[in-house]
Parts: C-alpha cells; structure tokens; sequence
C-alpha cells in the first residue's frame, strides 16, 4: 500500500505561484509512474501532469504546458508540481496519484493510489 499526502494549497492572486507537495510512505517501491489531477467545482476530475520514475519523462495537458512543471525527487520520494502564472480557472483541488504501471497516462483509471487533495484558489 502507498499512502500519498499533498501539501502546498492556497489562496494566490492570478499571475502568482505555488508549489504543490506530494510525499509518498508505505510501499514507496511499489509505484513507477506519478501524476497530478485536478477537480474544480461542478467539473469532472482532469489529468495536469505526470511523471515517470527514471529518467524522468514527463507528460502535460495543454491547458499547463509552459506554466507548470512537474519533477520528483526519488530519495525522499516526493513529487513537486511547480505552478507559475497562474490564472483563475486553475483554481480546483488538486490531488496526487501513483501508479504501479511503467506507461505514463493521462487517465484516472492508469493510477492506482491518490492522495486527499490540496485546495488552490486563483483570484482575478
């Protein structure tokens, strides 16, 4: 079992920053692939960025590519998604998911274990 924990959410104004937190514990060997989805209100949950292992490859949505950048530090098995300009409707919760898989998806159904999720409000 993989237990994931975000940390880093808050209230930015629109053009700001944030660095979301993700700390895995548990079975920390057991999981290859790692991602960040978010859920903004009355929306269904989307895919922002995901994160292979080693060597690191790396996936975006659109909607982020140029302003997040997801990294991951293996020795403290910890996931990072840096936020820049951000804009109002990035506000949503944001929540972590590992996978057992080697494939990095852009789908729910390709991550195994997720996190409670960490609130992110982006004001205009």
């Amino acid at each position: 079992q993989v237990r994931l924990e975000e940390s880093g959410g808050a209230r930015v104004q629109a053009g700001g920053s944030l660095r979301l937190s993700c700390t895995a514990s548990g079975r920390t060997s057991s999981y290859y692939v790692m991602g960040w989805f978010r859920q903004a209100p009355g929306k269904e949950r989307e895919f922002v960025a995901g994160i292979t292992r080693n060597p690191g490859f790396t996936l975006y949505a659109d909607s982020v590519k140029g302003r997040f950048t997801i990294s991951r530090d293996t020795a403290v098995n910890t996931m990072y998604l840096q936020m820049n300009s951000l804009r109002p409707e990035d506000t949503a919760d944001y929540y972590c998911a590992a996978s057992s898989r080697s494939h990095l998806r852009a789908v729910q159904s390709g991550y195994d274990y997720w996190g409670q999720g960490t609130q992110v409000t982006v004001s205009s």
